[in-house]
């Protein structure tokens, strides 16, 4: 049941919400348009807040149905955020688009949200800290998100989840790498 679990996680994480939803509204390949990215973030630059939305809210659900699938199953919270890991690797790199996906946000919010709703305010302050200084939605989204693994072993005392949510982090940090370089160079 365990393979099964992690299997279908991967294979959750490939349903690409951003290339399903251009191609039905829209009738585009997303990969071929704005950045070539098939997240919300290019699909709300190139069709409007309404494609933001609702790519943004069904790459999240592919978290929040990962972990919840751990927990009806009854798995243990280090086995849920394997889960969600490898959910983030089909985002990321899915079998569906020939392994060139998107960042994996949006699929990390939904999980860690799910996995704990205590992160919300978490998430948000750091943000509003971070967003000053560096005046990009991605970068302070990417600093708060440092602070998770530390908040969830003050709230648990669980160095086993703490290391997964940061090899978790490692491959969303790994997705944005060019970014990240493009923006230290400025």
């Amino acid at each position: 049941m365990i393979y099964f679990y992690l299997v279908l996680s991967y294979l959750i994480g490939s349903i690409m919400f951003g290339f399903l939803i251009t191609k039905t509204l829209y009738h585009q390949d997303i990969r071929r348009e704005g950045s070539g990215n098939v997240g919300a973030r290019n699909a709300g630059r190139l069709h409007g807040k309404m494609a933001f939305v609702l790519i943004f809210l069904g790459d999240a659900l592919k978290g929040v149905l990962i972990i919840l699938l751990a927990r009806y199953i009854g798995f243990s919270s280090p086995l849920q955020l394997v889960g969600l890991g490898l959910g983030i690797l089909g985002h990321l790199k899915p079998i569906t688009l020939n392994f060139k996906g998107g960042k994996g946000i949006s699929t990390f919010i939904g999980g860690m949200i799910m996995f704990e709703p205590l992160l919300v305010p978490v998430i948000i302050v750091a943000f509003l800290v971070f967003y000053p200084f560096t005046k990009s939605v991605t970068f302070s989204g990417l600093g708060a998100f440092l602070f998770i693994p530390a908040f969830l072993f003050i709230m648990h005392d669980d160095w086993i989840n703490c290391a997964i949510v940061v090899g978790i982090l490692a491959l969303i940090f790994w997705a944005h790498w060019d970014n990240i370089r493009v923006r230290l160079k400025k």
